[in-house]
């Protein structure tokens, strides 16, 4: 017995009936969910069937009796299998908190050890419902292939259309422009500007640069002063780190709802609300 096998014949089983018996776990049960709306209502998603886990356990012996007839054993005998092998899988989930169910999905296990499931995306156990698929109802979308026809026929009405030719353009004659009267100008006395002599400046006496203030390198500052800057630094991160640890201790006893959010999927919360 091992896991693969375990979830072989409850999806078997489910295909036909609406719940299976695991012996000193549980139950898995399934339930038809109705059409519904999505994509702001313009899609029609097709009903299905969703299969979820209790806690409790009923009264039937449908996976003790398919194993027997698939080994060829005693009924007693695949109930006592059946119950050792669901047993350590039990210990195993309450200490690892998740057992995968190939081709199903996940049973998880809540830190007060509430178990639940989470079904695989794509599971399909509705026979009834096959071929259905999602129906639109928004407005038809031409194929490429109707686009590459209608350009097809668009091009051949062009070539059918005969094109005019365009009339010549008559370029006017270039008028003769009248040529200009230059007249004389009249001749003008330039009179001599005596400029005046500029007036000696006296120089500027020179001014003494101040020498430039010597500032020291980061190299020749010394490594002492560096030394309480980095174990400062180093103080402030182990504080900070041990009060985060101390405000997760907290939150934990006083509100360990709020962790769950971090720790659990919003499908999974769900789940874990309706038990």
């Amino acid at each position: 017995m091992d896991i693969d096998l375990l979830a072989k014949m409850v999806r078997e089983i489910m295909m036909d009936h609406d719940s299976v018996t695991l012996p000193g776990l549980g139950s898995f049960a399934a339930e038809v969910v109705p059409a519904t709306f999505s994509d702001k209502g313009y899609t029609i998603n097709p009903p299905y069937r969703r299969l979820y886990f209790l806690p409790h356990q009923g009264t039937d012996t449908l996976l003790a009796d398919l194993y027997s007839s698939s080994n060829n054993i005693s009924a007693s005998d695949a109930t006592r299998i059946l119950v050792e092998y669901l047993t350590e899988m039990k210990e195993v989930l309450v200490a690892k908190k998740l057992i995968v169910f190939p081709g199903l999905g996940r049973l998880r296990a809540t830190r007060e050890n509430h178990f639940f499931f989470v079904a695989d995306e794509y599971l399909d156990i509705y026979p009834s419902g096959f071929g259905l698929e999602p129906i639109s109802l928004k407005t038809h979308e031409e194929t490429p292939e109707e686009v590459e026809q209608a350009v097809s026929s668009l091009a051949q009405m062009l070539e059918t259309e005969p094109v005019a030719e365009p009339e010549p353009v008559v370029e006017p004659e270039p008028v003769a422009e009248p040529e200009p009267v230059i007249e004389p100008e009249p001749v003008v006395e330039q009179v001599p500007v005596v400029k005046p002599e500029p007036e000696p400046k006296p120089e500027p006496a020179p001014v003494e640069e101040a020498p430039a203030p010597v500032i020291p390198s980061e190299a020749e500052e010394s490594p002492v002063r560096r030394i309480p800057i980095i174990v400062s630094i180093l103080i402030w991160i182990a504080a900070i780190a041990v009060v985060a640890i101390i405000a997760l201790a907290v939150i934990g006893h006083v509100a360990p709802e709020w962790l769950d959010y971090y720790l659990y999927s919003p499908e999974e919360l769900e789940i874990l609300r309706s038990l």
